[in-house]
């Protein structure tokens, strides 16, 4: 079949079957081409030469409006989403099965239907008869939540189209299965093709989507990385199954700060809010003890105060263990590594075990020193003083480098009841009355002032 060749002016875009010297359709003169194809290859597998409509561009300096936002009532819930829901935006949330997802979102959609958000919580994985027991369990039974159990995602998106509610909640992505993917639910293509046609729904038609997604044994969502870039936001819930905490973190935010996290209890009642998390991670800590060090932290833009123990025993193994709980196995590594380099303080032939008090994880490298203090007051089976804290980052040298935002670290410690602090130098400390600072260079300066030895 020969290929059609098209024309179109280039004054006023009228497409023309033939070249010829004056636009039928402006009347300019000599303003007719022959169209080339936006891309080349074949037909079925390229765009080819259809053409579609001109997008809108703006320049750099052009200032809009941010989005509107609505407000649960739930500090912490907000706090992670950057300052409450964003209309037309698409959520992802992951956690361990029974942490509590459902609970979360179940007392979610009730606060923000009693804000007056017109709100749906779509089921697929249990019947509306267990979700109702569940709300009465909350005392949710009032609240004006619409209510479903379907996993068939062309029924789902007819509803939401004909309802226009504000918020829909879709538990779970696992469950829903699209009748055009030729593959079992729960499989990688219908989680990307139910991801997709949800985002997408939600942009149209201004509804924010809220999408509870399974986990892996490693922790992470499961299904494709892909569905985790659809969505404007990704949050994870987290909590050990032994601890009453759960915390709240958002790993990815398009209208909030990353990495933010909110600090809920599991209470028969459901999830309270812990609107002051560092009291309640030392709430547990008794007199001090060697291998205990608090550790002044920063999770998202609020400073968080946590206890580190370690635990330093001689080693039956020929092997010793390195046991860690929440925080990085690596760098634990490294720390006994340069211990033992620069400070001659040797680890062969000791079981070591560190655990972040609480449930917490702790990801950023200001807990080195705080790390090496506890591993230092377990071995010489000295107990740190009870009134202080511990922060700064380990360098393979043997130096030691500020945190950033040491002076909200120092404010969180002082508001406390914390006296002293140890941090390195050259970190912005601000004025924190009552507050003794020791700002050691090194950490063979680190090791001689806090256990005397060097």
């Amino acid at each position: 079949m020969a290929k059609t060749t098209t024309f179109s002016c280039s004054a006023c875009g009228a497409a023309h079957t033939r070249w010829s010297g004056r636009c039928d359709g402006c009347g300019d003169w000599n303003t007719i081409i022959q169209d080339v194809p936006i891309s080349a290859g074949p037909a079925k597998k390229s765009l080819g030469g259809k053409r579609g409509q001109s997008i809108v561009l703006t320049d750099l300096s052009t200032e809009e409006t941010p989005p509107p936002r609505t407000l649960c009532g739930v500090e912490e819930l907000d706090r992670v989403l950057g300052g409450g829901l964003v209309p037309a935006s698409a959520l992802l949330v992951g956690g361990d099965p029974g942490i509590g997802k459902s609970t979360l979102l179940l007392q979610a959609a009730a606060r923000f239907s009693r804000a007056g958000v017109k709100t749906i919580y779509v089921s697929g994985e249990e019947a509306s008869a267990q979700v109702r027991m569940r709300a009465r369990r909350l005392g949710l039974e009032d609240a004006p939540v619409q209510l479903a159990a379907e996993t068939n995602l062309r029924n789902i998106l007819t509803t939401l189209e004909a309802e226009k509610p504000g918020l829909a909640i879709i538990d779970s992505i696992q469950t829903m299965w699209a009748d055009n993917v030729d593959s079992a639910p729960g499989s990688v293509s219908q989680v990307r093709a139910a991801a997709h046609e949800l985002t997408t729904f939600a942009k149209r038609h201004g509804v924010s989507i809220i999408m509870v997604g399974h986990v892996t044994k490693e922790g992470q969502i499961a299904g494709p990385r892909v569905v985790e870039h659809m969505v404007d936001t990704v949050l994870y819930f987290e909590g050990e199954r032994g601890h009453q905490f759960r915390i709240l973190r958002a790993v990815k935010n398009r209208f909030g700060p990353a990495d933010e996290i909110g600090v809920f209890e599991m209470t028969g009642k459901g999830l309270a809010q812990v609107t002051n998390p560092s009291a309640l991670f030392l709430s547990e800590r008794g007199t001090p003890s060697p291998g205990s060090a608090v550790f002044a932290g920063i999770e998202g833009t609020r400073p968080v105060l946590v206890e580190l123990q370690a635990l330093v025993a001689p080693s039956p193994h020929s092997q010793p263990r390195r046991t860690v709980v929440g925080w990085d196995s690596g760098r634990l590594a490294m720390i006994l590594a340069v211990l033992e380099a620069r400070c001659g303080i040797p680890f062969a032939g000791l079981d070591v075990y560190l655990n972040v008090a609480g449930g917490l994880k702790i990801g950023e490298p200001a807990a080195d020193l705080a790390v090496a203090a506890a591993l230092l007051s377990a071995r010489e089976d000295t107990a740190l003083p009870v009134d202080t804290v511990v922060f700064g980052e380990i360098s393979l040298s043997g130096a030691l480098r500020p945190a950033p935002q040491t002076e909200n670290r120092l404010k969180e410690a002082q508001k406390l009841g914390f006296t002293s602090a140890i941090a390195p130098a050259g970190g912005k400390t601000g004025t924190v009355a009552g507050l003794t600072l020791t700002r050691p260079s090194d950490l063979v300066g680190f090791v001689g002032e806090t256990f005397g030895a060097g």
